[in-house]
């Protein structure tokens, strides 16, 4: 647990002694174990250590890891430095292009964001390669609502960009006036054009923020 951040370590205690949890991290050592599994064992809470619970501003709800090797590394959408941007990933700049005017980068790491304070939150952690949703059900969704509903009891401002249908179904768990939930098809090929771009959710984000005396997401990534 060494590998996140202080604020988020007691909620992981209170977690682990549930049986789901336990059952889950026996399940997911033997996953290890068996097969290639991504991403890689230091990395899966990699969004609780870049991006501490008190500083959360922002959630961004992705389904599970990239499947491909040397892709995922703990944040949604997220690539590590050096791997080809995913379409998805593709489309998230084409409308930060056309919202912000952000140039659009020549990597697809995104842990700048995550930095300033943007949950990049797969709903389930750990995914085998090749087989992508091979690890839905046993047990990380339990563990990711939890999360959720955590960060939903923050008094201070929250944006959620719920992207997709799996995504917008975890609406139901958001309760907090003091939040904003912005809802947009997924950014994948296969749905951006049905209302992702145009979407304008980077610009409405830093809106409510500086609304709310918060500093804006710097969301423009830097070429490597």
């Amino acid at each position: 647990m060494s590998t996140v951040c202080e604020d988020w370590r007691k909620f992981f205690a209170e977690e682990s002694k549930k049986e789901y949890y336990r059952n889950l991290t026996v399940k997911v050592k033997e996953e290890y174990d068996r097969y290639t599994v991504f991403p890689p064992k230091d990395q899966v809470f990699a969004a609780f250590r870049y991006t501490s619970y008190e500083n959360v501003k922002v959630v961004i709800l992705g389904q599970d890891p990239y499947h491909n090797y040397k892709q995922a590394h703990g944040l949604c959408f997220s690539v590590q430095p050096g791997v080809e941007v995913p379409p998805s990933l593709v489309n998230i700049y084409q409308e930060l292009h056309d919202d912000l005017g952000c140039y659009i980068p020549n990597n697809g790491t995104l842990t700048k964001w995550a930095k300033q304070g943007v949950l990049l939150l797969n709903t389930v952690l750990t995914v085998r390669a090749h087989e992508a949703n091979s690890h839905r059900g046993i047990g990380w969704e339990n563990f990711t609502d939890y999360v959720i509903s955590l960060v939903d009891q923050k008094p201070e401002p929250v944006v959620f960009l719920l992207w997709g249908s799996p995504a917008q179904r975890k609406e139901s768990m958001l309760h907090n006036p003091n939040h904003l939930v912005l809802k947009a098809p997924h950014p994948s090929p296969l749905s951006a054009y049905r209302g992702f771009f145009g979407c304008r959710h980077f610009s409405k984000t830093n809106e409510f923020l500086e609304n709310h005396g918060l500093a804006p997401i710097d969301w423009q990534i830097e070429n490597i």
